[in-house]
């Protein structure tokens, strides 16, 4: 695995080796489920506004093609490198195949802080890394999609910088684009949603009534915000939020309105409120019944896990919970775990969904995007819960092990071409 390496990587290893002993995969079998497919690097130069020459890494990472195209979003980050996108792509993997969709897992990134582009900038950089990508992108290889530090714009720019090149509109090249141009509805909100969905099912599960509960969410962005909406709207008081600029915690409960309303203008959280401005190191372990950890990996250490207040810990973020903290709560055990890959695919369902109106050419309504999702995380939910409990182990021991095995049964089914 000389290609790959960092600590993001090598918590993805981990894990898939504790689900490879725990349905005992034989030795020899192992890295042709681990082992990425194709991994592509590429470099992106762009003119920067005062004529200067700036070239940026890009990454996308294939991991596997047994049950159909790749999927996976596309992040703009100043710390990506090509092993967080290998474990991103293989977490997607696992996630598609829990959810049952037609799907490998794949990934893609840019080595850059999007908030240092202008629009012109970051425009051209998005087109010239879709340039780089056209020979192995796809609707039938591989579909991008929004991740951190993308969003709608960024894919139809993609989408058009792709259908300029088949001299035909391509809307299947990538999903969580703008409705007006193949988009679906929902897809924007889909990802927060399902949190909120299946942090709600966890609640009825425990027997925690909505109305009174109350709710933390680490990151603001896409699936933060929508997560923390949701809630509330279902009846929890909402005590911190935070991203990468702020944090602000109320045990009274936060204005999600006027929070939003300054996020819509600034972009960020940065200079809502001097008043409930907190010590974002200490919110995750701040007393509440759903924690949302909605922000980048491995947030949660053995420490941090020792330290939460939380009854249910709903995962936003892919792997937000590493390996350590892990065997943490499996020793507590009074925390109900709704592991990443189950509580955040309701952004990777709707984008399937959109994928398919768009071959389709047929587009549902918002309700019918919603009652489809939801079937889907609920049967997944059912199958992690009933997981568990015959094979005696945590919720993200049995999802993992869900999704691996139904990649390992393809894979065997498929056989190796000679």
């Amino acid at each position: 695995m000389s290609t790959f390496s960092g600590a993001v990587f090598k918590m993805a290893e981990q894990q898939f080796e504790t689900i490879a002993d725990h349905i005992g995969i034989p030795t020899h079998e192992r890295a042709r489920i681990l082992m990425p497919k194709r991994a592509i690097t590429v470099a992106c130069p762009i003119r920067r506004d005062d004529g200067t020459i700036a070239v940026f890494e890009g990454y996308r990472v294939q991991h596997h093609l047994t049950f159909g195209p790749t999927k996976g979003g596309t992040r703009y980050a100043a710390n990506v490198d090509l092993g967080e996108i290998a474990a991103l792509a293989i977490w997607m993997s696992w996630k598609c195949a829990l959810a049952g969709l037609p799907y490998g897992g794949a990934k893609g990134g840019i080595a850059v802080d999007p908030y240092s582009l202008s629009p012109r900038e970051l425009e051209g950089l998005s087109r010239r890394y879709m340039q780089e990508m056209i020979p192995f992108v796809g609707p039938d290889t591989d579909v991008p999609a929004p991740d951190m530090g993308t969003n709608e714009q960024v894919m139809a720019w993609f989408m058009d910088t792709y259908s300029s090149y088949q001299g035909a509109t391509v809307p299947g090249v990538v999903t969580g684009k703008p409705v007006a141009i193949g988009g679906t509805v929902g897809r924007r909100e889909a990802t927060g949603r399902g949190v909120a969905h299946l942090a709600a099912r966890a609640m009825d599960h425990l027997g925690i009534a909505p109305s009174g509960a109350t709710a933390i969410v680490q990151g603001y962005g896409n699936v933060g915000s929508y997560s923390a909406r949701t809630l509330q709207d279902m009846g929890l008081r909402i005590l911190g939020v935070s991203d990468h600029t702020a944090c602000y915690y109320d045990p009274r409960g936060l204005d999600l309105d006027a929070i939003d309303a300054h996020v819509a203008k600034h972009g960020v959280l940065a200079g809502w409120s001097s008043e409930a401005a907190f010590d974002p190191s200490q919110l995750l372990t701040q007393p509440c019944d759903v924690l949302v950890p909605a922000a980048v990996e491995r947030v949660i250490d053995a420490e941090v896990a020792a330290g939460l207040k939380c009854r249910i810990l709903a995962e936003g973020a892919n792997g937000p919970t590493t390996p350590e903290a892990d065997l943490v709560l499996d020793e507590r055990g009074d925390i109900f775990v709704v592991p990443d890959i189950l509580c955040n695919s309701g952004g990777v369902i709707v984008s399937y969904f959109e994928w398919v109106q768009g071959l389709q050419r047929l587009f549902w309504e918002e309700e019918e995007v919603t009652r489809r999702t939801n079937i889907i995380l609920d049967r997944a939910f059912n199958q992690v819960l009933e997981r568990a409990r015959v094979d005696g182990v945590s919720n993200r021991i049995a999802a993992m092990t869900i999704g691996v095995e139904r990649v390992l049964d393809g894979k065997r089914r498929r056989g190796i071409f000679p």
